[in-house]
């Protein structure tokens, strides 16, 4: 491990996430005896890392994999077209303080762009407003961007000029154009 800090030109990791994992017998694996996750839990315990967590789409094994005590925090997938981790991830990581990460918040683009079930005048809202509708979610702690510009960092970053919640009404706008989306853009679970 410690090859690879210097390599990085660090001391230590921040977040070491184990990435898509997305069946039971992975986690299994993962968990088990001379599985990666007691090589995780070393470096750790060592200080080359911080936090441990997985990623995953598989929100009732994101669910077992939070309760299990075993990592730091979780990334999913979460956004105003995909808000199933409202009632499969979230009821369990909140009472255990487990951060969630959240990424896809703009869902691949498709929310900056208009469905044909908009109503007549929609503006669609722009990435700051996505931003904000996953940072609203109390269990989320990171949102996770992929700007592809400066331009575009600068507007994301839009978000931290938010000195207040979004109101009831705005949130409404959002998950509303979030479930338009969800119908035209392709199924997710």
């Amino acid at each position: 491990m410690r090859s690879v800090l210097a390599a990085l030109g660090t001391r230590y990791v921040d977040v070491l996430t184990l990435y898509y994992v997305e069946h039971a017998t992975e986690w299994a694996e993962i968990t088990a005896p001379g599985g990666a996750l007691r090589y995780l839990q070393e470096a750790k315990r060592d200080g080359a890392v911080r936090r441990i967590g997985i990623t995953s789409h598989q929100r009732p094994l994101v669910a077992e994999m939070a309760r299990s005590g075993l990592l730091d925090t979780v990334m999913i997938r979460y956004n105003a077209a995909h808000r199933g981790a409202e009632r499969e991830v979230f009821p369990v990581t909140q009472p255990l303080g487990l951060p969630v990460i959240a990424y896809t918040a703009l869902r691949w683009g498709a929310l900056l762009h208009p469905t044909p079930d908009d109503p007549q005048g929609f503006l669609v809202p722009r990435p700051p407003a996505w931003y904000r509708f996953v940072l609203q979610q109390s269990a989320v702690a990171v949102a996770l961007a992929a700007p592809q510009s400066r331009a575009e960092l600068d507007e994301d970053l839009g978000v931290l000029e938010a000195s207040e919640p979004l109101t009831d009404e705005a949130y409404a706008m959002l998950a509303g154009h979030g479930e338009r989306v969800r119908r035209h853009a392709g199924s997710f679970r």
